[in-house]
């Protein structure tokens, strides 16, 4: 059988992890970013600003995908980084696609986009937001794409994290704990578990079996944030900490189900914030002892 081929869109760390799985598999990888040369070995590189006002991606037409994965970003602060980052960059792939049609369109969006903001459970189809600026603009690239003649899937994630010197690991080791009343749900997934999922959509895809067209990739344990912090004070073994020292982030909390994701077939590696931030505590340690950080880089 001929390899696929695909085309991953601003193709950071989360695009390095992706690539790298399909890479093993027997797949062409594209990855396209700013600077090429901090792709992975195996990539082809191609150099382009997606969010630039001014880009011109007319050469995705000859390179001919058979298919595209988006790993967006905003293009700087405010609602006008949101909108090039997200929904500029989505009409401009799918110009530079011209008459070529991919067999599916894969993009990694947010859960910031569903409109529950009181701690209520939200699924994959559940209600969007119509006030936050800049949710709306990601929630309009998400809509280009279902408009397109394109095979389409959103995948929406919350709190990827993995990273062994993540903020949230640096602020705990601070001893700066959120405060434990009023509870505020948090919802993360590994950056391997998002870099596997997106790998096997697209792998179960190319055999015929498309994804849900929408699908909320979380763990299976929304928690309280309190609650995930003060287990991360046992795990690095802290004797000092101030609770209420970290004041929530504005915005509203939710708790996300994970009803696609877990149809899809694909088997979470860290299934809770347990799992997942004893590998991480594990590769801090590590990286403590050889001074070295295996972490691909961001775009």
């Amino acid at each position: 059988m001929k390899s696929k081929s695909v085309l991953i869109v601003g193709c950071g760390d989360l695009g390095a992890r992706a690539g790298s799985l399909l890479l093993e598999v027997g797949w062409s990888v594209t990855g396209l970013r700013r600077d090429t040369s901090r792709l992975p070995a195996g990539f082809a590189g191609l150099a382009a600003d997606y969010a630039a006002a001014n880009a011109d991606l007319s050469v995705l037409e000859a390179l001919a995908p058979d298919f595209v994965l988006l790993t967006l970003k905003p293009a700087g602060g405010g609602v006008e980084g949101y909108q090039a980052g997200f929904t500029h960059a989505v009409r401009t792939v799918l110009d530079g696609l011209g008459s070529h049609r991919p067999a599916g369109i894969l993009m990694v969006s947010s859960t910031r986009v569903y409109a529950e903001a009181e701690g209520g459970w939200v699924d994959d189809d559940s209600a969007l937001t119509t006030n936050d600026p800049a949710a709306l603009a990601i929630i309009d690239a998400e809509q280009l794409l279902f408009d397109s003649p394109h095979p389409a899937c959103i995948v929406r994630s919350s709190g990827i994290y993995g990273d062994p010197d993540g903020f949230l690991l640096r602020r705990i080791l601070r001893g700066e704990l959120c405060p434990e009343s009023p509870v505020r749900y948090g919802n993360r997934i590994h950056r391997d578990d998002l870099g596997g999922l997106l790998a096997w959509l697209l792998q179960q895809w190319a055999e015929g079996v498309a994804p849900a067209q929408r699908m909320i990739a979380v763990d299976n344990d929304p928690a309280p944030q309190f609650e995930v912090e003060t287990w991360l004070v046992q795990a690095l073994g802290l004797t000092k900490w101030q609770e209420g020292a970290s004041t929530p982030r504005g915005g509203g909390h939710k708790r996300c189900r994970n009803i696609a994701l877990s149809a899809s077939g694909y088997v979470l590696r860290y299934p809770d914030y347990r799992a997942g931030y004893t590998a991480v505590v594990q590769a801090r340690s590590e990286t403590a002892k050889t001074g070295v950080d295996n972490h691909h880089d961001p775009e």
